[in-house]
């Protein structure tokens, strides 16, 4: 029985690489998959429906406009972004439903190299989440506690000529917590491109948000409109890598029109 057992081993050894369970990262090609996130409640009745998505792509960032590849059902455009980020985004953006919306869904279906991705929102009670507070970092015991960031972006729309680039202009206070070692972890603010027709490279494009303020700029490959989005976390949501949590960070967005430019995209 000792030499069968060896014989196992070896045959186990020697299995072929189709046999064995590998991993493969794709750097382009691949799709890009919508996720429902999960709703919560506004003060007036309605419901904000939270989706986020997966990028299969550990390199490629796919642009697909709003239209017969990426669109809602019913309504078409709900505000989804065009340009998809690498990996797994979070909670990137919701759609508001009404008080009355009941059992009804939406359905956002995303068609990427051919691949057709589809989710549905509804408001069953499995999917509330809470994206106002968390206790990590937190108060178990005091619901309240550590709450996001409130963010401001100003100008909220700027206009600026094709060779010009345009200055990103934050505040933000936090309620200081997580802590560690008794000080605030402190917030961090990070920028992508959202929707637009060319590239944008930031400068800085992530960084730590210093007294409450952050100034970063951004450059355009070619004209039109372009939507941009900060993702400004207090050290317990997403960027700090907690990715079971739907807090604490706070996305803010900035319309930027470059001169000479189409439709937005």
């Amino acid at each position: 029985m000792a030499g069968l057992g060896k014989i196992v081993v070896s045959l186990a050894c020697c299995l072929p690489v189709g046999a064995q369970m590998v991993q493969l990262r794709h750097w382009t090609g691949q799709a890009v998959s919508p996720v429902y996130e999960g709703y919560d409640v506004n003060p007036d009745g309605s419901f904000n429906l939270w989706f986020g998505y997966m990028n299969r792509n550990y390199e490629e960032e796919p642009d697909i406009p709003i239209g017969p590849e990426n669109f809602f059902e019913p309504g078409g455009d709900r505000g989804q972004p065009t340009h998809f980020q690498i990996r797994r985004q979070k909670d990137a953006f919701k759609v508001v439903v009404p008080k009355n919306f009941g059992d009804q869904k939406i359905v956002w279906t995303l068609i990427v190299h051919g691949q057709t991705q589809q989710v549905a929102a509804t408001l069953n009670p499995v999917w509330m989440i809470d994206r106002q507070r968390t206790t990590r970092g937190g108060n178990s015991e005091k619901v309240d506690s550590n709450t996001p960031p409130v963010v401001h972006i100003e100008p909220v729309e700027q206009t600026i000529e094709p060779v010009a680039t345009a200055t990103l202009t934050v505040s933000a206070t936090d309620d200081g917590l997580p802590q560690r070692m008794g000080k605030p972890v402190g917030m961090t603010i990070a920028w992508g491109k959202y929707r637009g027709p060319g590239t944008v490279t930031f400068s800085p494009a992530k960084t730590r948000i210093v007294d409450g303020k952050s100034v970063a700029t951004a450059t355009f490959s070619e004209p039109g409109q372009y939507v941009l989005q900060a993702v400004v976390d207090d050290g317990s949501g997403e960027l700090a890598g907690n990715f079971g949590y739907h807090c604490c960070w706070t996305n803010a967005q900035v319309k930027i029109t470059v001169k000479g430019g189409a439709n937005d995209q």
